[in-house]
Order: structure tokens, then C-alpha cells, then sequence
């Protein structure tokens, strides 16, 4: 395991780096990325493979037409492409420490939990990139009212199909690799971990409004530079928070599902 962990040091440092350099990651984001791969890498190098899939798809998922994306979303979403340590992690930590865990106990059920997460991880990530830029009307997955593109909760029919292909994607690499005994589980807990983050994301994450912009947003600070104020959902409950209950909710679904 020392080897795995010193060459998946190495592994990891240089996609952090590469990733760092054309700012798909902060510099947080970049030590977080660093100890996800080692982690995964100590676990085993069918658990990193699943990881580098996961990250290099949605990475490039990411930076496709990103102007084109910026344009669309600009003045609602919280954060940038450039995703910093609080995102990597919850996106990847639970997978890591769970895929660890599994590896460290020979508990097989931690294994497909911990690819339950990363599915839903990228289910997740790939509506959001893809729906935001294939254009159409997003809905509440709640109240099925029209929203503004990249509103956290709503869905689009573009962003659901890229949903179910990158729980997909994760499900067959695992399985593939031998990482995933039973990767129907691990799709499952893909579209359920992704079908709670829209969920949570309509209901609980905070709204906010731009009264100087009159338009929704979820930034503290609008792009327009004035402060903007609460409209609904739980004060404090921001997109970070919903990304752990997409990945929680992914991890116990496929846990459930393995039973």
C-alpha cells in the first residue's frame, strides 16, 4: 500500500497541476484533488481509474464552450468552473474514504456504497455542465415552474439524460476495472443520489435576490456588485451542502440496493 500510495501521490500531483494550470481547479482545490487520488490510489488502482474517469470526463465536461456556459449562468451560480478544495471534497471525499475504509476492512458493501457516491457525484455534475448548455427551460423538480439556467433544483431533459449516462459511465468503469461487484447498485445510487440534490437543492438550499438586477441568484454578492438578500430555503444551506447529500444519498442507495 506504501507504493500505491507514493506512485499515487505522484499520479495525482500531476493531474492536480494539469488541472491547476488551465484553472479547472483553485490551489485549495488542487491539495484537495491531491489527497482524493492518494487515497484512492492506496485502496487500490481500480478505485483510482474510476476517480480519474470521473474527474477527466467531468473536467471536460466543464471547460466545453465554458464561455458559452458563463454567459447563461453568470449571475445565478455560486462559484466558478474553477472548483476549490470545499468542492472536490464533496464530490470525492466520501468515495475516498469509503473505497479506503473498504479496502482496510475487506468490507465489500463499503466498496459499492463508496461507488454509489462517486456515480452520484457525476450524475450530478454532468446535468448541471450539460444542461446548462444545451439550452431549454429549466423546471422545478418540486413545482415544475420555468427557472432560470443554473437555478440549483432545476431540470432540464438534457441535464437528465447526461445524468443517467454519467451514473452509467461510473457504473461500467467500475465494473470493468473490478472494482464494482454489482454496479446495477452503483447506478442506481447515481440517479438517486443526483434525483436528491435537485431535490434538496429546490427545497432547502437558500434563495436569494438581486434587488438593484430584480433577478434570482444564489451569489451573497451579485455580479452587478450589490449585496443581495434571502428569499426562501434554510439560511447557510448553499450548493456545498447539497453535493454532500447528493453523495451521501448516492452511497446509502447503492448500499441499500447491494442488500
Amino acid at each position: 500500500m506504501i507504493d500505491r500510495a507514493l506512485a499515487g501521490f505522484l499520479l495525482a500531483g500531476a493531474l492536480a497541476l494539469g488541472a491547476r494550470a488551465v484553472r479547472s481547479l483553485s490551489r485549495g482545490g488542487a491539495v484537495a484533488a491531491l489527497l482524493v487520488g492518494t487515497a484512492a490510489a492506496m485502496a487500490g488502482w481500480p478505485w483510482a481509474f474510476v476517480l480519474i474517469t470521473f474527474f477527466l470526463t467531468s473536467s471536460g465536461l466543464s471547460r466545453f464552450r465554458r464561455t458559452a456556459r458563463e454567459a447563461r449562468i453568470a449571475g445565478i451560480v455560486e462559484k466558478s468552473d474553477e472548483r476549490d478544495a470545499i468542492q472536490v471534497l464533496a464530490n470525492g471525499g466520501l468515495f475516498a474514504a469509503m473505497a479506503l475504509a473498504s479496502t482496510l476492512t475487506g468490507q465489500p458493501l463499503l466498496a459499492t456504497a463508496a461507488l454509489g457516491a462517486l456515480a452520484a457525484a457525476a450524475a450530478d455534475t454532468w446535468a448541471t455542465e450539460v444542461g446548462t448548455l444545451a439550452g431549454g427551460v429549466p423546471r422545478s423538480v418540486v413545482s415544475l415552474e420555468p427557472l432560470a439556467p443554473g437555478t440549483s433544483g432545476g431540470v432540464t431533459v438534457a441535464g437528465t439524460i447526461a445524468s443517467v449516462a454519467g451514473a452509467a459511465l461510473v457504473a461500467v468503469v467500475a465494473w470493468l476495472t473490478g472494482a464494482a461487484s454489482m454496479p446495477v447498485a452503483v447506478f442506481v445510487g447515481g440517479i438517486v443520489g443526483s434525483a436528491a440534490d435537485s431535490l434538496v437543492g429546490a427545497t432547502v438550499q437558500e434563495r436569494r435576490w438581486c434587488d438593484r438586477c430584480a433577478k434570482a441568484t444564489e451569489r451573497r454578492v451579485h455580479t452587478c456588485g450589490a449585496a443581495t438578500r434571502i428569499t426562501g430555503g434554510i439560511p447557510g444551506v448553499r450548493n456545498d451542502f447539497v453535493n454532500v447529500v447528493c453523495t451521501v444519498a448516492g452511497a446509502t442507495a447503492a448500499m441499500l440496493v447491494a442488500r
